[in-house]
């Protein structure tokens, strides 16, 4: 079938599966101009030795129903040995963004999102895709290898949803046990003072780290990867708060990674 030959205007959610309300609302935007495909495909080339692939949570019936009832037209399950046939040996790197954030801690993780991504888009050929904001460097980095590439898609970039602790909605929230997810709550509510330090005035960029950090180490068994304030567009540090600026973190909980962040504007 091939949707193009026929005009329709598809729109493209890619994800790795165990869906939550994150991806029923990207969907829900991806459904309100195109024809709809969903793929689930969990990406072995961006997990490091060590990292969570094997273990990663993989609910693909109750995954079929939920695209169902959202109303994804297409559901898109490839295999590794589809994406990833005997002999591959071709990858896309985006350079400098993927450098910085998550990516001094996973070496190699965004060369496997790229690459994977870019596969799909050559099977699927949206004209539009949709990425969650909670992956916001993840998301730069798409638009990033769509523009140098000149691919004629247009990304999407949907805002976080969170469940009604604040914790941003995401896969790995599952591995969490009770108290880890009372631990977890002190992201959103470290995001929330680091607005109200820039709304009040304060521009001084570590001192709002430096809040944000005793906000997150009063939760148990907290270890911090990394607290940035940075530009949105480069990922860039920076030291005096006088413009748009991105505040992002990933800590580890249990040896549970989790990521979250903010745009925060200056008034």
């Amino acid at each position: 079938m091939n949707l193009r030959s026929r005009n329709n205007s598809i729109g493209f959610v890619p994800t790795m599966g165990a869906l939550h309300k994150g991806h029923v609302h990207l969907i829900e935007r991806a459904r309100s101009n195109n024809t709809v495909i969903l793929s689930i495909f969990v990406n072995p080339k961006q997990f490091a030795p060590g990292e969570d692939y094997n273990r990663y949570p993989r609910y693909i019936e109750k995954d079929k129903v939920i695209a169902t009832d959202s109303g994804v037209d297409i559901l898109f399950l490839p295999s590794t040995d589809e994406i990833y046939p005997e002999g591959y040996k071709t990858f896309v790197n985006v350079e400098g963004i993927t450098d910085l954030l998550c990516g001094r801690f996973r070496p190699g993780h965004f060369k496997g999102v790229a690459t994977v991504v870019l596969k799909l888009f050559n099977i699927v050929m949206p004209h539009r895709a949709y990425f969650g904001e909670k992956d916001y460097q993840q998301m730069l980095v798409i638009k990033s290898m769509v523009r140098d590439l000149n691919l004629d898609i247009e990304i999407f970039g949907i805002p976080i949803v969170r469940d009604d602790d604040g914790l941003a909605m995401s896969s790995r929230n599952v591995y969490l046990g009770r108290e880890e997810r009372v631990s977890a709550t002190s992201l959103n509510r470290a995001l929330k003072v680091s607005r109200e330090m820039v709304k009040s005035g304060e521009m001084n960029a570590q001192k709002i780290i430096s809040e944000m950090e005793r906000i997150i180490k009063k939760g148990d068994g907290i270890e911090i990867d990394y607290i940035s304030l940075c530009n949105p567009e480069t990922l860039e540090d920076i030291k005096i708060v006088d413009t748009r600026v991105l505040v992002a973190m990933a800590v580890r909980i249990g040896g549970k990674r989790l990521i979250d962040n903010c745009i925060v504007e200056v008034k």
